[in-house]
């Protein structure tokens, strides 16, 4: 009896179990992940590899150091080919996760560790050594190939002198590295020709090979070789430092599609199972949508098919809907559908308006600020032209509050308006510590840790013989985060409602009561005093304007102040998962926060802000501490979809969205998730392997984070 043919969709499924086995698989063996679901998986058990050092701290570092060891685990790689899919690779280790590839930590000569103490006192993430978090431009691999690129670095090596050799060296090493890998896995995959029995499989199989065969040297030319050749630049991207910048994605690959298309080459169900791949093979963070730099709408057909196919895969996906007035609203309104009705917390939305006239503001023009794409947790960036550090500086507002809070306690005569003035002196103090560090990293991350595999996707660097980090590119924008902000508006507004106004606490009060973390005597009633005071987020309220003022000030230090360097700063509010680690070193704050625990997330007001929770006052009050430089403040909501969709839930989601936009939020990000499912989730997890959660920028398997970070969502959820 014949046995029937397995389908896209067949593939799809069988594949989307696939995912979950190996992510179950790396759980078991190397504990939670509480980062983004990376498509990596475990290596073979007899796989292993060591970096080889080049400093004499036993250590790799620079041009040679990353380029050999990075050539070295290429040769060395595991291959992955799955006749199910239509992309072979995988990725399984990555060099910035081993604790030898930087020398700045042993110099005792270093700036960076004479400012070791100031960073401590304050908190700081101060971004020296982050490696990637800004954006390649993979048009400029779709155009040359792996063999272009290849001659584009001797044409230019030998335009240039001996001193950028180095440079040139070692982005040939890169080439070379990736171009052994994937002629390993052209012969594994004719392996499986020849042992392949089913019809579907074998073609897929012989596709597979053909595709490669091309792409190991030349351009792609079809939607299909688009999608490997971008899978093998990020598996690369990922192996060398952990880049996770997507692209346009229905943008980048529409001349693929349409040509395809025209030639009848593919069906949409052919696209979709293609995009499918693409978007299981690694989460990248993918744009859809958006506006063209002339201000047209830029959705097209192969906009509803990446959804789609994301939708059928159903895994853990970092897609970002682009919004503005002019796009089609069928984008728009069926991403929501999705939204709803799949509860895997993709897409989130953007909104173009916001974020292009605030890029403006750093004096850009308009077309080049419609450029600036949505391909990281809460970032933009122009691809392959600006350097940004997104998402890698933070300042905890809430340390920086604690330390001025302490000293004013200290003092003769506290006061509100005292405090005020020591938080805006230590606000300054850290804000001008971050500063002196972005400088020092953009002087000396080439030689601590170049982007080589960026550089390839950027315009400029291979051009000049610099690395992206050190003038490689045109623009420098780089982004500071506040984190903490409802912690320090709410203790602000508790200290002024309870001391100064009503009386009913004194400072020596509250100082006793923070020391003893609340355990003392009366230490609960006063916490819950604390607590139930003006919150930020109620609407109107002193905690609102607290936030604001807090806003405006930080704005105000990082946007209005170039490095000593003169490099531009970009201003936003975002704690990525930072909220735990910066709470762990936070004191008890007069918010009513016990010590230790994390501190707010992002921009959001605290769990229970609100007796009714109001998404529509908390879309409200995030709007209004917008920075408003391009740089984000997001929105993280939880929704109990307490709607169905006949009672026009779908509608109203769009509308919160829509709303928050129109008042200048720049960010949306959404969790539909029903609050029974997920506490049963919190307490055994491993019930429920396909809950996928928005932790905060990235989306997650619930029950690969640890308990620590499945406790964050789930407060999102329940207020005290």
């Amino acid at each position: 009896m014949a046995v029937a043919a397995l389908s896209y969709q067949d593939r799809i499924r069988l594949l989307h179990d696939q995912k979950i086995a190996q992510t179950r698989a790396k759980v078991a063996k190397n504990g939670p992940m509480d980062g983004d679901d990376l498509g990596m998986i475990l290596p073979p058990e007899d796989f292993h590899w060591e970096p080889t050092p080049n400093t004499p701290y036993g250590t790799f570092a620079g041009y040679d150091g990353w380029s050999r060891n990075f050539r070295s685990l290429m040769d060395a790689y595991p291959v992955y080919v799955d006749p199910l899919d239509a992309f072979a690779g995988r990725w399984y280790t990555c060099l910035y996760w081993m604790p030898n590839h930087s020398v700045w930590n042993q110099d005792p000569a270093s700036d960076f560790t004479a400012w070791l103490p100031e960073h401590k006192l304050y908190g700081l993430v101060c971004g020296i050594g982050a490696p990637q978090h800004f954006g390649p431009d993979v048009r400029i691999g779709f155009e040359l190939g792996w063999g272009g690129l290849l001659e584009k670095i001797r044409r230019c090596r030998a335009e240039h002198g001996a001193d950028k050799a180095a440079f040139y060296d070692a982005e040939e090493q890169l080439i070379l590295g990736v171009q052994g890998w994937i002629r390993r896995h052209i012969t594994a995959i004719h392996a499986l020709i020849a042992t392949e029995t089913r019809p579907e499989l074998l073609d897929n199989l012989r596709e597979m090979a053909a595709t490669n065969e091309w792409i190991v040297e030349n351009p792609p030319r079809t939607m299909r070789e688009a999608c490997q050749w971008w899978a093998w630049f990020n598996l690369a991207s990922r192996t060398y430092n952990g880049d996770g910048a997507g692209g346009w994605l229905d943008q980048w690959l529409l001349p693929f599609y349409a040509r395809d298309k025209a030639a009848g080459r593919i069906d949409d169900e052919t696209a979709i199972y293609y995009l499918a791949c693409l978007l299981l093979n690694e989460t990248q963070y993918y744009q859809v949508g958006g506006t063209l730099p002339d201000g047209r709408d830029a959705t097209n057909p192969l906009s509803f098919l990446i959804l789609e196919a994301a939708h059928r895969m159903g895994i853990a996906c970092n897609l970002t809907v682009r919004v503005h007035d002019g796009m089609d609203e069928r984008l728009f309104l069926t991403s929501v559908r999705h939204l709803f009705e799949d509860r895997l917390a993709w897409p989130r939305y953007c909104n173009d308006t916001a974020v292009v006239q605030g890029f403006m503001r750093n004096g850009y023009p308009e077309e080049l600020a419609r450029q600036r794409l949505s391909v990281g947790c809460h970032w933009t960036v122009i691809p392959g032209r600006e350097y940004t550090m997104n998402d890698c500086v933070k300042i905890n507002v809430a340390k920086v509050f604690d330390v001025a809070l302490r000293e004013m306690l200290a003092g003769d005569a506290p006061s509100m308006d005292a405090l005020w003035a020591g938080f805006t002196a230590h606000l300054t103090r850290a804000t001008a510590c971050i500063a002196r560090g972005l400088d020092f990293h953009l002087a000396h991350q080439w030689e601590n840790m170049p982007e080589l595999m960026i550089d390839l996707m950027c315009h400029g660097p291979l051009e000049r013989g610099l690395d992206a980090s050190h003038g490689g590119v045109e623009f420098y924008n780089l982004c500071v985060d506040g984190s903490g902000l409802a912690t320090v508006a709410d203790s602000f507004a508790a200290l002024e409602q309870r001391v100064e106004r009503e009386g009913k606490l004194t400072w020596m009060d509250v100082q006793r009561h923070l020391e003893e973390d609340y355990q003392g005597a009366d230490g609960e009633r006063v916490r819950l005093m604390l607590k139930h005071s003006a919150r930020y987020g109620q609407g109107g309220s002193r905690g609102d304007d607290w936030a604001q003022r807090v806003n405006a000030l930080f704005t105000h230090l990082v946007a209005d102040t170039p490095t000593p360097g003169g490099q531009r700063m970009v201003p936003g509010w975002f704690s990525w998962s930072n909220t735990i680690a910066m709470g762990r070193v936070l004191p008890a704050t007069p918010n009513g926060r016990r010590a230790g625990q994390p501190i707010a997330h992002g921009a959001n007001p605290d769990p229970g802000f609100r007796s009714d929770g109001a998404p529509t006052a908390m879309a409200t009050a995030i709007a209004a501490v917008q920075p408003g430089y391009g740089n984000a403040a997001p929105m993280q909501l939880e929704m109990d979809p307490g709607l169905s969709k006949e009672e026009g839930g779908i509608e109203k989601v769009a509308g919160l969205i829509r709303g928050h936009f129109d008042l200048g939020g720049t960010l949306f990000n959404i969790n539909v998730l029903d609050k029974a499912t997920l506490l049963a989730a919190h307490a055994h997890p491993e019930q429920y392997p396909d809950l996928v959660v928005r932790v905060t920028g990235f989306t997650a398997f619930f029950a690969s984070l640890s308990p620590e970070f499945r406790q964050l969502v789930v407060d999102r959820f329940i207020a005290e």
